[in-house]
């Protein structure tokens, strides 16, 4: 089938992280499109908004379809000039901010940048703290520390330990860390001695033995540690480890960094530390 060609815009005064988190989600949904995709971030004066629709409207000449443009923009007379172009515009304050204001009963600040500013100024420590916490704990390091973690991830290599230990801290505020499991454990259907006083704490990832051959094979071609007969045996393995002593567990195969940290924290109990949210690490006395 041949896919529609379209071209997309987000824009925004600040980063645009919003604008394109919020319109990448909605676009999601549709299928057989093919999109281009251009960021407009610090959108702030007339003459970025000039140049703006120029190629807004040069895209629609290519296409033979109007851009779409998503705007977390605050600014009336640049918002106004943009929808000047041939394009749809999708503007995320205005669908919300007047419902909001009439319920609140007052008008909004417009002020650019609070979301994802640093007025959180505990927030923002707390997320640095975090994210420092898994450089200094990835892959095994300083496992005398580990009792500091609110969570810590294991698996054997390349299951994804490290990018999701990453994004807990980064979007949660989260003191992830981690540990491999090798073959040099796996003759002993044990647990390494590093984690038997931290076994409240883990919680194991793995996929299927044929994802885990792929990965791989692109770090190390064709040698015995990508081989498909490893990777099944380490996977087997793994899941025998965490069954007998009753880690949870997720299979990763087909699930996203984003799904695979919102599990974690649902099935620990763990809560965001960002943005005012309680404490998250677990008490002794909760279950695990």
């Amino acid at each position: 089938m041949i896919k529609q060609k379209r071209t997309v815009f987000y824009l925004s005064d600040r980063t645009g992280i919003t604008a394109e988190t919020l319109g990448h989600s909605l676009l999601t949904q549709f299928d057989g499109i093919e999109w281009e995709k251009i960021n407009a971030p610090f959108l702030d004066d007339m003459t970025k908004a000039h140049a703006l629709v120029e190629r807004i409207n040069r895209a629609a000449e290519r296409d033979g379809h109007r851009p779409l443009v998503f705007s977390t923009l605050l600014k009336p007379d640049i918002l106004e000039l943009i929808r000047q172009a041939n394009c749809r515009v999708y503007d995320f304050f205005e669908t919300f901010i007047s419902s909001i204001e009439q319920e609140l009963q007052q008008p909004f600040a417009r002020i650019a940048g609070r979301s994802h500013g640093v007025q959180h100024h505990l927030s923002y420590f707390k997320r640095i703290a975090a994210v420092n916490y898994v450089l200094a704990h990835d892959d095994g390091v300083n496992p005398k520390n580990f009792m500091e973690a609110d969570i810590i991830l294991i698996g054997v290599s390349r299951a994804g330990k490290t990018p999701t230990c990453l994004y807990l801290a980064l979007q949660y505020g989260i003191a992830a860390a981690n540990y491999p499991l090798t073959q040099e454990d796996m003759p002993a259907l044990q647990l390494p001695q590093v984690l038997e006083s931290v076994t409240s704490k883990l919680f194991g990832l793995t996929l299927s033995a044929a994802q885990l051959h792929f990965i791989r094979q692109e770090r190390r071609p064709n040698s015995q540690y990508a081989s498909l007969a490893q990777c099944q045996q380490e996977i087997q393995w793994q899941e025998s480890l965490f069954q007998l002593f009753n880690i949870p567990y997720l299979d990763t195969t087909h699930t996203s960094i984003e799904e695979i940290s919102a599990i974690i924290l649902d099935r620990s109990g763990l809560k965001r530390q960002l943005y005012g949210y309680e404490k998250a690490r677990r008490s002794s006395t909760e279950p695990h």
